[in-house]
């Protein structure tokens, strides 16, 4: 870095994005992406959108707010969206985060939250999982902090029931509460028919992974109408057109069509299913998904070795070097083509290794 770099920011430890090589052509299952292209009526819409691009975006989007209010139950004044949902994540932090009130969230998680944590000084708290990797719900029960849940959470794939979620927005009247959806719409409940009932719970969801759009970063919060003001403060103090006109347009297109979104949801969730059976009948474990992804282990080859070996043929899986995880890899679920690729790939690892 530069002699001129604040140092208020020197140890600052950035978020690392999953890889993209260039070297070879890849079956990437390493970032959750989806295996199915936008809708096309999204692609559609975003291209008559291209024609406008000399104008500012609308920054209340208005008419992609009013169809998400629709499609959620909720009200407009109820729905913020953002550059992807990291954006209203970092929002969250500097809206409602500081030295009284420190962030907490699970030591394994998405690994965005202490970098938001750390870049808007903040203090945090990480609790420990238990061993299986659930979150103990008690340890979250009255505590004078701001609480960051992913659910269901990354890169475990767990999610916790709706009862569970209300529990800890219930014991921490005085904080607030966000639950970070990414990937909610695999087969997990969504806690944005809580909204009404507690004033300080926050609820995030993306685009990037149910509804294809990954590449156009669109995210969006839900909550009472007064944390919903607090954040449109942190972002008309930063970028009020933070939603170009493309991705705004893709975005109705991708809420309007429901029937594209619902059946690319059922085939990876079928696909999900047919992966772990295909797993378990090799000796992997893993805990029970809810996500675009699974979290797998085996006792015969370590994770590293697993990864590494997938990437020589031309898979990619994540890895993490955290001592609790580093037996793991994170597999996304891809197309079923792909997933057949990854089983055999693994077959000849398993075959090779063994």
């Amino acid at each position: 870095m530069s002699r001129y770099f604040s140092q208020k920011y020197a140890s600052l430890v950035p978020y690392t994005p999953g890889e993209q090589p260039k070297d070879m052509r890849y079956i990437k299952l390493n970032t959750n992406e989806s295996p199915f292209p936008p809708s096309p009526m999204a692609q559609s819409l975003a291209r008559q959108a291209a024609g406008d691009l000399n104008l500012y975006s609308d920054p209340e989007c208005r008419e992609l707010v009013a169809l998400a209010a629709q499609k959620l139950g909720v009200q407009p004044d109820q729905i913020l969206f953002t550059n992807g949902s990291d954006e209203i994540l970092n929002f969250a932090f500097m809206a409602y985060c500081d030295q009284e009130h420190p962030a907490v969230f699970p030591d394994i998680t998405y690994g965005f939250y202490p970098v938001f944590a750390k870049i808007n000084n903040v203090p945090y708290v990480q609790l420990p999982l238990g061993e299986d990797f659930s979150i103990r719900i008690e340890d979250y029960i009255g505590l004078n902090k701001t609480v960051f849940i992913a659910n269901p959470n990354a890169p475990t794939g767990i999610a916790l029931p709706l009862a569970d979620i209300e529990r800890i927005v219930a014991g921490n009247p005085d904080g607030i509460v966000v639950i970070d959806e990414a990937y909610v719409d695999f087969g997990a409940q969504s806690a944005v028919s809580l909204i009404s009932k507690y004033d300080n719970l926050l609820v995030t969801q993306t685009f990037s992974k149910s509804r294809s759009m990954a590449g156009a970063r669109l995210g969006f919060g839900v909550g009472n109408a007064k944390l919903i003001q607090d954040l449109n403060t942190v972002k008309y103090s930063t970028n009020p057109y933070n939603i170009n006109r493309m991705t705004m347009a893709a975005g109705i297109g991708a809420l309007a069509d429901e029937a594209y979104f619902q059946k690319n949801c059922r085939a990876i969730m079928e696909t999900r299913a047919w992966t772990m059976d295909m797993l378990r009948q090799r000796g992997f474990t893993a805990p029970e998904s809810m996500t675009n992804f699974v979290f797998a282990k085996h006792p015969g080859v370590d994770g590293k070795t697993l990864y590494q070996k997938l990437r020589q043929k031309g898979i990619l899986v994540r890895h993490f070097d955290a001592p609790k995880l580093t037996d793991y890899n994170r597999i996304t679920i891809g197309s079923q083509e792909q997933m057949q690729a990854f089983i055999s790939a693994v077959d000849e690892i398993l075959e090779e290794t063994l």
